[in-house]
């Protein structure tokens, strides 16, 4: 079988303005880079209605496992077998991150015959993007240090500034550093350290801002630091919000590309899942629904962290709503749940593949119960699965009271998930309400305090008992209510490969204890963030990243998946 690359290599992309008329966009709207790329122009797009018949897909799955599971390889595949059963569906993805590309991950642009192309540009340096954000951020950054260093009107404290920079890098030795060294011309030494790009404010506000405007207003917003009276000073006191709104400007616009077979695609924007909300922009969001009837995008990780912040912050911001919540597992990673080693996951074990069925059942029901949502299970399927495994699945499945399908898209591509496509199109043709009518069924009101909304998300998403925190922890959470930033949602940083903070604890653990160890305020992107666990804002690379396998063998890049 070939690889994702070597599959990627070998298709003949259209066009990209072909792809663009299958979304009836005029010509002057797009805007290519190079032959199968290019951005829609943000001007026009916004200018267009949402569809009221649009519906939204959205793709979620179960706790990440070291065999993975195929959630972005699945919403590319629906969004294909959409299109094969008639459908009008495009799919929108977030960008990736070069941190995981070469760390553990790889490509992240689909696998087999269910990728979205040029897969070799979306990977490594695509539009831009992720670059301008970078640069945006330590525009800030530059600007902080510059203010103090010539003579700091504002008064910003050395020891409470905030504002870290960033690299769109996995690198461990650049969490804490410390800067301005060498001299009085160099400014005022004081700790700092970066982030990986992802992490940034700014992508998070890049993502949930609804145009240029709005994205410069949450900019503004944005609190870099504190006076030693613990004052607030944010980026506009730094009149930063126009020089950053400017370098932003043109990445914006949402970027145009396509599926193995054709299917328009939006990939655009990419926070973490783990330490940030884990969706694409609301502006693909909300264009692919003013361009299509049925639109597929993903949440990162599990749908405990990803749908959990999709519902909770995406489309509370965005007044949006998904139809219908589309589960992906395998077979593997449920055996790998109930116990299994990864270097056992292809032999049949049916008490194994049992005992993970608590994983499943666990996401089905907040999804149904919690998020409000339809959720259909979505079981990719590999050659290892056993009749058994599968009848097993389906019965327990069946139990549940959730539609379940078998989907082969990443060796068939879009005609290996048109059961799934059935089923999805199905549950969008019932559900009378509009994507933009807003969502109504949340896991904490906007009313609660912030502590009281970490521990709903604890409890009913995660199965803890309880949440614990120091009193540092407990007076900054006071500090941001008597602030006023009580009516924000929470967004909540740990791993995402458990239900617990604690990695390690498969299955569906309950009773737990959520102990948090920080939290960041995020005024600008409009959330508080919950930090637990050993979580960190600027990752490292493993014992082999995957930057081993990568080459470049007669002009053409090989081993990126």
């Amino acid at each position: 079988m070939p690889t994702d690359i070597e599959i990627a290599q070998a298709a003949t992309p259209r066009p990209i303005a072909e792809i663009s008329a299958k979304l009836a966009i005029p010509e002057e709207a797009l805007e290519p880079y190079g032959r199968t790329k290019g951005k829609v122009n943000l001007n026009w797009l916004l200018q267009q209605p949402v569809r009221k018949s649009a519906r939204m897909v959205l793709v979620t799955a179960i706790s990440p496992t070291p065999s993975g599971e195929g959630k972005t390889t699945t919403t590319v595949g629906l969004g294909d077998a959409l299109r094969h059963i008639g459908k009008d569906a495009m799919i929108c993805l977030r960008e990736p991150s070069l941190g995981p590309v070469f760390g553990m991950k790889g490509g992240a642009a689909g696998g087999g015959y269910a990728q979205v192309i040029p897969m070799e540009d979306i990977n490594l340096h695509f539009n831009g993007d992720l670059h301008a954000i970078g640069v945006a951020n330590n525009l800030l950054a530059a600007l902080v240090d510059n203010h103090i260093h010539h003579g700091n009107a504002l008064g910003i404290d050395v020891r409470r500034v905030t504002w870290k920079r960033v690299l769109d890098m996995n690198d461990r030795a650049l969490r804490e550093i410390t800067v301005a060294m060498g001299g009085v011309g160099n400014g005022y030494p004081r700790q700092d350290g970066f982030d990986i790009v992802v992490a940034s404010e700014i992508m998070a506000i890049f993502c949930l801002a609804t145009d240029l405007a709005d994205l410069k207003a949450r900019i503004g917003r944005i609190v870099i630091g504190y006076t030693r009276d613990k004052k607030p000073v944010r980026a506009s006191d730094l009149k930063a919000e126009g020089a950053l709104t400017a370098v932003l400007k043109d990445a914006l616009a949402p970027n145009l590309v396509q599926t193995l077979e054709g299917t328009p695609a939006f990939v655009h924007g990419g926070p973490f899942a783990n330490i940030a909300h884990g969706c694409n922009s609301v502006i693909a969001t909300t264009g692919a629904l003013r361009l299509a009837d049925y639109v597929v995008t993903e949440a990162g990780f599990g749908a405990d962290l990803g749908a959990e912040k999709f519902i909770d912050i995406k489309c509370r911001s965005a007044n949006l709503r998904p139809s219908v919540a589309v589960l992906v597992a395998t077979v593997r990673a449920l055996k790998f749940h109930g116990g299994v080693a990864k270097e056992d996951l292809n032999a049949e074990n049916l008490d194994a593949l049992g005992a993970g069925m608590v994983n499943l059942q666990r996401h089905v029901e907040n999804i149904r119960d919690h998020y409000g949502v339809t959720p259909i299970v979505s079981i990719n399927q590999f050659v290892s699965d056993t009749d058994a495994e599968i009848a097993l699945l389906m019965e327990r499945a069946e139990a549940m009271g959730v539609r379940i399908a078998l989907a082969s898209h990443w060796a068939n591509g879009g005609a290996g998930a048109a059961e799934l496509a059935t089923m999805v199109a199905e549950a969008c043709d019932a559900d009378e309400r509009a994507a933009d009518e807003g969502h109504d069924s949340f896991v904490y009101p906007d009313s609660a305090s912030l502590l009281a909304k970490i521990e709903a998300v604890a409890t009913k998403i995660y199965g803890a008992s309880e949440v614990t925190a120091s009193s540092k922890v407990r007076n900054r959470l006071h500090e941001l209510q008597q602030e006023g930033y009580g009516d924000m949602p929470v967004c909540i940083a740990k791993t995402p490969y458990s239900f617990s903070t604690d990695a390690q604890l498969r299955g569906a653990p309950s009773g737990h204890v959520m102990d948090i160890r920080e939290i960041r305020l995020s005024v600008g992107a409009g959330f508080v963030v919950a930090v637990c666990g050993d979580v960190m804002t600027m990752p490292g690379l493993p014992k082999v990243p995957a930057s081993e396998k990568i080459d470049v063998v007669d002009g053409q890049v090989t081993g990126l998946f």
